[in-house]
């Protein structure tokens, strides 16, 4: 064999070492580039996260508009929890900053650790549905027995009336559902989680 066809094989075996590994590096980059699109699109019903709610001026471009917002509560298999929304629906104007809050019993006789996952619906208005604070933000976990107030702290966009797809929507549905988690990160619920006393 010459030796430039030995430099040429080596270099395709080079190549075709460098492409495996880039393939298994984007196989794990997947899921959390493909969570940031979604966060930052709106992508699939996601919602986004805010710091605070719109200033005066946004506020006034919207006088007068609002939208209904429905609350959707589930639960995933094995958890044992029973999970609701204390309204189902509310009318609010789009910018003002509002509070939401679900109710979750642990039905079980131990300790159990949950987690929400959550979706807005229709999908066009994910991206302006902002969550300022949330439950859905981190584990939370029960006592046995124990029953939660948990609240969202949430507003719709004034961005939603330039958008020519989404302004025509009148009706926005946030959705929970809880599933067990097998491996805590942490010990606790939180900070925005207000206890109440079982029932």
């Amino acid at each position: 064999m010459s030796a430039s066809l030995h430099r040429a094989n080596r270099r395709v075996g080079v190549m075709a070492a460098l492409m495996a590994a880039a393939m298994v590096g984007l196989a794990y980059a997947a899921v959390p580039l493909y969570r940031l699109f979604c966060e930052t699109t709106g992508f699939g019903g996601t919602t986004q996260v805010g710091v605070a709610a719109p200033s005066a001026s946004q506020l006034a471009s919207v006088a007068g508009r609002s939208i209904k917002v429905r609350f959707d509560a589930n639960v995933g298999a094995g958890l044992g929890w029973k999970f609701r929304p204390k309204l189902n629906e509310v009318t609010i104007p789009i910018g003002q900053k509002r509070l939401a809050f679900y109710t979750a019993s642990n039905l079980n006789s131990t300790p159990v650790v949950g987690r929400a996952v959550f979706n807005v619906s229709p999908d066009v208005a994910g991206r302006y549905f902002i969550k300022i604070d949330c439950f859905c933000f981190s584990e939370q976990r029960l006592a046995a027995g124990e029953t939660v107030d948990m609240p969202v702290s949430y507003y719709i966009d004034p961005a939603i009336m330039d958008d020519p797809v989404a302004r025509k929507v009148d009706e926005i549905t946030l959705s929970y559902t809880f599933y067990a988690v097998d491996k805590p990160a942490r010990d606790g619920v939180s900070g925005a989680t207000k206890r109440i006393t079982a029932g």
